[in-house]
């Protein structure tokens, strides 16, 4: 994995930019992985303003969710969903059929992680795979434990997990998320793992140690051969 510091979360945002934009120059096919919260939201804002001005870049992208909280409406909005519509669905104009995600509405959770899982094993490796830190090193949902999930699943929340900001006006607090799992993320042609917000030190100082564990998910992008990671600096 690449490590790259930056002064700032606006800088660390263009360097992630720069990266994706590089491959939308290559190939306006390209299919990313998104995932929500603060860290990639600059970046998100970037996307958009470069598509309208040269949307071509974005007609035939894809879109995959990295994840989503069970239980929440896709209206609510502090759901992944109601997040990746706003900043990236809509924006880029991505069509449905570009777009695969775990339906909020899904009666049955288990049978979505098995729809989700079987469209992504009928695909070529995704291109890039946006990722944020979380402050216990959790990856999309894949959260610290004995071992990790390969493949879609519904996860336990940590506490860590629990308390995230995008909880803390919900009406139903979720106790279990939906999201890819360790392989996909893993086979990802090209990862951006952004890392910003106050309270991450000691999981980026654990996470520099190199140390491979599934009780710090991250850690695994050191077996990636293509793994970028952007630090805003302000953060540590």
């Amino acid at each position: 994995m690449k490590i790259q510091y930056c002064p700032d979360y606006e800088e660390m945002s263009q360097a992630a930019f720069d990266s994706i934009y590089a491959d939308l120059k290559i190939s306006s096919k390209t299919s990313i992985c998104v995932a929500t919260g603060h860290s990639p939201t600059r970046l998100y804002e970037k996307m958009v303003a470069s598509y309208h001005e040269q949307s071509e870049l974005y007609s035939a992208m894809q879109v995959v969710k990295l994840d989503e909280w069970l239980g929440v409406s896709a209206d609510d909005p502090n759901s992944c969903e109601y997040y990746i519509q706003n900043k990236i669905v809509l924006p880029l104009n991505i069509t449905e059929d570009r777009y695969l995600s775990f339906k909020n509405d899904a009666v049955t959770p288990e049978a979505e992680c098995m729809r989700v899982q079987k469209e992504l094993d009928v695909r070529e490796p995704l291109d890039v795979c946006v990722l944020g830190l979380g402050k216990n090193g959790h990856l999309g949902f894949n959260e610290p434990a004995a071992t990790l999930s390969n493949t879609c699943h519904i996860g336990p929340l940590t506490e860590t997990s629990m308390q995230h900001s995008m909880t803390k006006t919900m009406t139903h607090k979720p106790q279990y998320g939906l999201t890819l799992g360790m392989k996909d993320i893993l086979r990802s042609k090209k990862i951006i793992l952004l890392v910003s917000g106050v309270g991450k030190e000691a999981t980026i100082a654990q996470l520099l140690t190199q140390q491979i564990t599934s009780q710090l998910p991250a850690s695994f992008l050191w077996n990636h051969p293509n793994a970028e990671c952007y630090i805003d600096s302000e953060s540590l």
